[in-house]
């Protein structure tokens, strides 16, 4: 999914940097990768306190092909940590899209890895890992509602915020200079969610099933919501809205694919492509921030949307482990996956300015103004993704 994201992402840049944008996303395979071999997975997931994982596991150590019952009774803890790595990768990987073309590959080398170890493995504890204490009041989060959308989403807008515009953002227009390789990314990314979902199932079984269904039916309605909405308000649909349309509504399912009905994913799909879409075009222009490519208001707002939407929409008949809804009785859910996503936003933007401030002050993470003018590929990376100009 992380490679293709940098696709989705790279084709939203400049030509100038498209390089860089997809040296930003591979790079977070190879960091985070071996950070979590290390330390990261017994940071997020071995026993130790409410807060935050032991160091029981670094290494691997007492990882190994043995089911572990607490996390992977059908399959081998080592394949239970590979799978996770997976969401560790792509987390810090999504905040790329709000500092997109200014920023230093050291100083975001050194983000990343600062960010991954003190920002996403304590929340990964709290909602996912053995005494998390999230886990223990019960919060539903099948595949990272939490845990990776809102934790990159309000990262993304913190990191936006610090470092502030790009360089004329406001002042010209600066359209995506190669849409056909978004399409790719976000075809890749649909098709690798199904992964990402139904594989948090952790079986072959009908709840894989049903996150399955729940995955591709809330991504078809936020597509096409979106769609319909840019027609409606823009006078014409695109490419581009569509696919932003459907990832938001992959975005809002995801803590939800396993606790929810098909008709509910349609509305979940739906929902999140009005809120994001009215977010996206009226409240960030409002604003005026610069989020290059909307990660957080398409992932930081649709992982809130989802979240709560978890709450009031989850059937205990859908997946026994879960829990009803506020709309199927049960109101107490809805305030424990509130209070989840207030201490994940709380938390997150209090440690990532801390860690932001602290990787500029150590390192610097804007790049000189001659050197956004002329793009990162260049300038970072002395490389070019085109020799043939159009």
């Amino acid at each position: 999914m992380t490679p293709g994201l940098a696709f989705f992402y790279g084709g939203m840049v400049r030509r100038k940097n498209v390089l860089s944008t997809l040296m930003q996303c591979f790079i977070v395979l190879c960091v985070v990768s071996l950070q979590w071999i290390l330390f990261g997975y017994s940071l997020a997931f071995s026993p130790h306190s409410a807060f935050i994982g032991g160091l029981q596991w670094v290494g691997l150590k007492g990882v190994g092909l043995a089911p572990y019952p607490d996390y992977a009774a059908t399959i081998p803890h080592q394949l239970y940590m590979a799978f996770q790595m997976m969401f560790a990768v792509i987390t810090p990987a999504l905040i790329i899209g709000a500092f997109a073309e200014r920023i230093k590959f050291s100083g975001y080398l050194v983000f990343t890895v600062l960010w991954a170890t003190f920002v996403y493995d304590p929340v990964a504890h709290w909602v996912w890992g053995m005494g998390g204490w999230l886990h223990t009041m019960g919060v539903l989060d099948f595949a990272g509602g939490t845990v990776v959308h809102i934790n990159s989403g309000i990262a993304a807008l913190v990191t936006a915020l610090i470092i502030g515009k790009r360089n004329h953002y406001g002042n010209q227009p600066v359209p995506p200079h190669n849409l056909p390789l978004t399409v790719v990314g976000a075809a890749l990314l649909w098709f690798g969610w199904f992964g990402f979902n139904a594989g948090s199932a952790l079986a072959a079984n009908g709840l894989a099933v049903t996150a399955f269904i729940t995955t591709n039916t809330a991504a078809a309605a936020a597509g096409l919501m979106w769609t319909i909405l840019e027609w409606m308000v823009n006078g014409t649909p695109t490419v581009l809205g569509l696919v932003t349309g459907a990832v938001a509504g992959l975005v809002a399912i995801t803590p939800a694919a396993g606790y929810v009905s098909p008709i509910s994913a349609i509305y979940i799909g739906l929902g999140v492509s009005v809120v994001c879409f009215i977010f996206v075009s009226r409240i960030k222009p409002f604003l005026g921030y610069d989020d290059s490519l909307d990660a957080f208001g398409v992932h930081g707002v649709g992982g809130i949307f989802g979240a709560l939407a978890t709450g009031l929409l989850a059937q205990k008949i859908i997946n026994s482990a879960g829990d009803n809804g506020l709309f199927f009785g049960n109101p107490k859910l809805f305030m424990i996956q509130l209070l989840a996503v207030g201490a994940t936003v709380a938390y997150t933007a209090i440690a990532t300015f801390i860690l932001f401030k602290f990787t500029d002050l150590l390192f610097g993470v804007r790049v000189s103004l001659k050197d956004e003018q002329i793009g990162l590929d260049l300038s970072q990376h002395h490389e070019s993704g085109y020799t043939i100009l159009e």
